[in-house]
């Protein structure tokens, strides 16, 4: 397959100029298995690991290939494995805090998790059945907008929902402009609707809780059953978690997908503008508030909360927010922190290898 289906374009080729690779070969990381990295290059699919001096010089764990990412590599025959050596620089990223990680004695950049890497578009999905969760699609749609890749809504399990136009009417309030599609991921007509937004050469990451239906909608636009899939459960009516990692797909029509697990716990790590985005209808709103720095909760002349009492923005929305905004100072205040730790780390080190070289 060549470099320009697999995503390849002038941001990755001007960093690539920078650079003096020798006989190295460019590839992407298609399937990461704990410290092993499935490798699709241009004339080969082949296994990697990561080099020495890569290994050595990375001090966070994002320094590490993700799916998704450019990397530069070296093979011989007879060699077990490819050494990756470089990981260009991403275009973009979907990062969350690992789950778990809320309420961490650890001060570590280690919990931030970079999902997948260099993508065009972010399919959101949510089932139409007891998953679905209007809250939750906020959170997704502020992770998307954080990555500066396109979100597209997907809402699954259309034929088992008696009131859809309703529920897709709730998603339109918080999802303005992007585009929502409701389908039978099992009907094949309706997955055609899709493939518009996976063209030859762009990336397409899923992501959604477990059991919507992600790996049945990637089966349908396969043509084949390659992902696993599970029955939903008759005792909760929710579905099961089937993917375990995250997976680069080729389509045959061309253009690429990544299935992401399914997540139990969606920890943010965004930044002002993603939530400006998310939240667009609030902040216009808040422009007419009498203070600049007006919280939304007790001042006089609060537009916000007007327009709360008014019925002109939901009330519940507003309460997503609030929580989602005390989730971004949160994470930011762990990151300072972290950066602090690690500069005073960097220095520790530096010291011992002074008091050694003056021993010597």
């Amino acid at each position: 397959m060549k470099k320009i289906e697999l995503g390849w374009n002038s941001y990755f080729e001007e960093q690539l100029n920078t650079l003096d690779i020798g006989n190295k070969s460019i590839g992407r990381v298609a399937c990461v298995q704990k410290s092993a990295y499935l490798i699709y290059g241009e004339d080969e699919e082949l296994w990697g690991k990561i080099s020495g001096a890569l290994m050595h010089h990375a001090e966070l764990k994002s320094d590490f290939p993700v799916v998704g990412d450019w990397v530069i590599y070296s093979y011989q025959p007879g060699d077990e494995s490819a050494m990756i050596h470089i990981v260009l620089e991403r275009r973009n990223k979907i990062v969350r805090k690992e789950a778990g990680s809320r309420f961490s004695k650890t001060d570590s950049f280690q919990s931030e998790q970079i999902m997948a890497a260099n993508l065009d578009t972010v399919f959101i999905v949510c089932g139409l059945d007891r998953d679905f969760n209007v809250r939750r699609i906020e959170r997704y749609l502020t992770l998307v907008y954080n990555s500066d890749a396109m979100p597209v809504i997907v809402l699954t399990k259309a034929d088992i929902c008696p009131d859809v136009e309703v529920k897709r009417f709730e998603v339109e309030s918080v999802a303005m402009g992007v585009p929502i599609h409701a389908i039978n991921a099992l009907d094949a007509e309706d997955t055609v609707q899709l493939k518009r937004y996976i063209l030859s050469g762009y990336t397409v990451a899923l992501l959604g809780s477990s059991g919507v239906g992600k790996s049945t909608i990637i089966n349908a636009l396969l043509g084949a059953k390659r992902q696993k899939v599970r029955s939903v459960s008759q005792k909760v009516k929710k579905g099961t978690h089937t993917t375990t990692t995250r997976e680069l797909i080729s389509l045959e029509d061309g253009g690429l997908i990544i299935d992401t697990p399914g997540m139990r716990e969606l920890l943010l790590t965004v930044d002002q503008t993603a939530m400006e985005t998310s939240f667009e209808d609030i902040y216009s709103v808040a422009q007419q508030c009498r203070f600049t720095d007006c919280s939304h909760t007790v001042e006089p002349d609060c537009a916000v909360l007007d327009a709360i009492r008014n019925g002109e923005l939901d009330e519940n929305r507003l309460h997503s927010f609030y929580k989602l905004q005390k989730e971004i100072v949160y994470v930011s205040e762990r990151q300072e922190k972290s950066s602090r730790t690690i500069e005073k780390e960097k220095w520790k080190k530096i010291r011992i290898i002074q008091r050694q070289m003056k021993k010597k």
